[in-house]
């Protein structure tokens, strides 16, 4: 029988519901009957707007009866709890937030509604989306589906959960220095994180390196749902090269050889890594050999001190983006954040750090297309850290970094930094059932490129079947 549920691939829904093999009310209402089953478990989803999610199905139902094509037209998403919502509030995860209802969608939000999509709640997000666990003081912990006891990552753990969870077939996310790619890799899924320029937003974050996106089970799934996010941005002050055809049209495509660069451990060694992750990429690099690429061990400096510090001094001037919040309700690593933002720098430190680090990404940038087309790594160094921890461990030490934050983005934030293609796959699981991620960076703008090869991979070793169980649910 064909799965019509929330587990299913979002295009093969969309597919369905152009077929009218079931209403955009049906898939809505089995997508809130998963949340009210498995949401107690994973607190993934944080703000509910069912009324207005029912209305605009029965919209969405109304233009499919009159052949409206829109690619994902009834297909119900969450939000991310830091984007823009029209008629919604939006929290970052934070008491000091207002409650205060949005007036105007983000870029990312009117192309997702655009796409047909049903906006249906809002995800969890740790606090600004600034660690890499998502969990706040304001909603709490939101739990991993392959382990209650371990986080799904962050900053979009809430929309990864709600995904490996069963609620939802596909979610909004966003990455600013591993913020898709990160639950991806805890919660068996895949997350891409496009070029920097490529997704229209009004305000390109961190000089550019943060980006939105989905978590979603499939790689077609993902590069449709981007074909529908992404374009050419004319009020923008970055825009990448524009795409030669769609990303959905690379999947499946010939990837032709490959030199891969593999890279199995933190450069360095500036951080022990969980050996199941260095198994990962191990694997990964094998099953790319198999498949008839030129599969070469590398070091590239994903992690190191000279880009560290300048990105902390980048992120932390994000916060003045937010003239509403109450800083004295925020938590106390939120708030010594924002402090030295305000009060510790100058307009010289920022400059000076954007400057450093463009002149650390030209250098490093240059081994694309010279010495390897694609590097493999592990997503993480780490494996999910029990959920709580980071945050606890955040609050009792606001002016430190936090050993798990460190792990989690020891090879991600070197994408965001130098604005280049990434995407994490689920191909490998402990043997205690946990999914670990395997990251694959391409070159400059190559996107498409990066879901060919993606696709391949997909193809060679499948995942889509697997799926989590919440304890305490069938």
């Amino acid at each position: 029988m064909t799965d019509h549920g929330p587990t299913a691939s979002a295009l093969d829904l969309a597919a369905a519901l152009r077929a009218r093999e079931l209403s955009a009310v049906e898939l809505l209402d089995a997508c809130l009957a998963a949340v009210d089953e498995h949401n107690p478990q994973l607190n993934a989803i944080v703000w509910r707007n069912d009324d207005e999610a029912r209305a605009a199905a029965r919209a969405a139902d109304e233009r499919l009866a009159a052949g409206d094509a829109a690619p994902f037209l009834g297909v119900p998403i969450p939000i991310k709890d830091l984007d823009h919502v029209a008629g919604q509030p939006v929290t970052y995860g934070s008491n000091g937030a207002p409650d205060d209802i949005v007036e105007e969608d983000d870029l990312t939000i009117a192309a997702l509604r655009r796409a047909g999509f049903v906006l249906c709640g809002r995800s969890n997000t740790p606090e600004f989306g600034l660690i890499t666990a998502t969990e706040n003081s304001r909603f709490g912990i939101t739990r991993n589906p392959w382990d209650t006891d371990r986080t799904p990552g962050g900053s979009s753990g809430g929309a990864a959960a709600a995904v490996a969870g069963g609620m939802f077939p596909i979610a909004h996310a966003s990455d600013g220095g591993g913020s898709i790619r990160i639950p991806a890799s805890y919660c068996g899924l895949v997350g891409h994180k496009v070029s920097r320029g490529r997704m229209p937003m009004k305000i390109h974050a961190w000089m550019g390196a943060a980006v939105e996106g989905v978590e979603t089970h499939t790689v077609a799934d993902t590069a449709a749902a981007l074909d529908a996010m992404c374009g050419f941005d004319p009020l923008s002050w970055y825009n990448a090269p524009p795409l030669q055809r769609p990303l959905a049209d690379e999947v499946g495509v010939d990837v032709g050889t490959l030199r891969i660069g593999l890279m199995t451990q933190v450069p360095g060694g500036l951080l022990p890594i969980d050996p199941e992750c260095a198994k990962a990429a191990q694997e990964a690099g094998a099953l790319l050999a198999d498949l008839g690429h030129e599969v070469t061990e590398v070091e590239v400096p994903t992690m190191s001190e000279e880009l560290i510090e300048p990105f902390v001094v980048l992120t932390a001037a994000g916060l003045g983006d937010y003239p509403t919040v109450d800083w004295d309700k925020t938590d106390a690593h939120i708030n010594y954040q924002y402090g030295v933002a305000t009060k510790g720098r100058g307009a010289f430190d920022y400059v000076a750090a954007a400057g450093k680090l463009e002149l650390i990404s030209r250098r490093d940038v240059a081994r694309w297309g010279r010495d390897f087309d694609v590097l493999v790594t592990p997503t993480c160094a780490a494996l999910p850290p029990i959920a709580g921890e980071t945050l606890k461990a955040s609050i009792a030490t606001p002016n430190a970094p936090v050993p798990s934050v460190i792990a989690s983005v020891a090879f991600t934030a070197f994408g965001n930094v130098t604005g280049l293609p990434s995407i994490s796959l689920p191909l490998y699981w402990t043997p205690d059932g946990l999914p670990v991620g395997v990251l694959f960076t391409g070159g400059p703008f190559d996107d498409a490129g990066v879901l060919r090869l993606a696709g391949q991979l997909e193809e060679a070793r499948p995942w889509a079947n697997r799926r989590a169980v919440v304890a305490g649910t069938a």
